[in-house]
């Protein structure tokens, strides 16, 4: 089947960026080329699932053998088509995998939510984007996510001479707080998260969208920075409560409050049939799925 030009979306266009390797000597080593869609304009929410992900390992239930694609959920992050470039909201463990599944080939910087390792482990798959970027990539993140990297990646602030190009990530730690601040000519404004008695989240709005992931409880003073919203994107793990994740109901209770024209709940268990949840939830309220796209407004 041949399609005619104006039927192929823009975003599936390709186009690609040339980059250049040398050695330490400056010699010319490789040609690297990246290929990438352009996907200006929309947020793609590159997993929603809980830490474990879902199907989870050796689970037998209903959810977790789903031939439906919209049950099968990898670890939660996002990723926004800035027109100055792609911004990422963590690194989780499945972050390869969700760039290739989405023909996302370039991160030009990365905002992180916090420290756990189902947004953070992925950090490593950041090595090949300095080649097109010609500078290490600039990570936005608290002084304690900043600590934990440093732990975890300790190899990729060794100062001995590296062997190769790639060899580590190349990262720039700029460190953020409750304040608004400026990323590849965006304002996002911080939104203070409470995930469970030890760990606190940053939320962040941007124009008139939200991204809240992994919180049981917010604030009357950051509910306050969450109206007017034309998307909430928002954290319910399950039913039934839990200890640091908002159950569907407690999720509801916040749609309820601030009144975003549409919302989408993500970060989502095996509990959480999309098929048969999205019946029980109010209209301009859905469950999240991997790929879905949302315009940023």
């Amino acid at each position: 089947m041949c399609l005619g030009e104006s039927e192929i979306s823009s975003t599936l266009l390709w186009f690609n960026m040339l980059a250049v390797e040398w050695d330490r000597l400056g010699n010319f080593v490789v040609e690297r080329r990246f290929r990438t869609i352009d996907f200006t304009g929309q947020m793609i929410l590159l997993g929603t699932g809980t830490s474990v992900g879902v199907p989870a390992i050796g689970c037998d239930c209903a959810v977790c053998k789903s031939s439906n694609p919209k049950n099968n959920r990898t670890r939660s992050g996002a990723i926004l088509g800035l027109p100055d470039g792609n911004l990422l909201f963590d690194t989780s463990p499945d972050l390869r995998q969700q760039l290739l599944r989405e023909g996302i080939g370039m991160v030009n910087a990365v905002v992180f939510t916090h420290e756990h390792a189902d947004h953070l482990h992925g950090l490593d798959d950041l090595r090949l984007f300095p080649f097109a970027l010609g500078h290490a990539v600039p990570i936005y993140c608290s002084t304690l996510v900043e600590s934990r990297i440093r732990n975890v990646f300790d190899y990729a602030f060794d100062r001995r001479e590296p062997t190769h190009a790639a060899a580590a990530p190349q990262l720039q730690i700029l460190n953020i707080d409750a304040n608004p601040f400026d990323v590849l000519n965006t304002r996002f404004q911080p939104i203070p998260l409470v995930h469970g008695p030890n760990c606190n989240v940053l939320g962040f709005r941007f124009g008139n969208v939200a991204y809240c992931t992994d919180t049981n409880f917010i604030s009357d003073t950051s509910l306050e920075l969450l109206h007017g919203l034309d998307t909430l994107v928002l954290d319910a793990l399950r039913y039934t409560p839990h200890p640091t994740h908002f159950s569907v109901e407690q999720a509801l209770e916040v749609v309820d409050r601030v009144r975003p024209k549409m919302t989408f709940l993500t970060h989502l268990s095996h509990d959480l049939d999309y098929e048969s949840a999205n019946l029980l939830l109010p209209e301009n309220v859905r469950l999240a799925y991997d790929g879905l796209r949302i315009p940023l407004t």
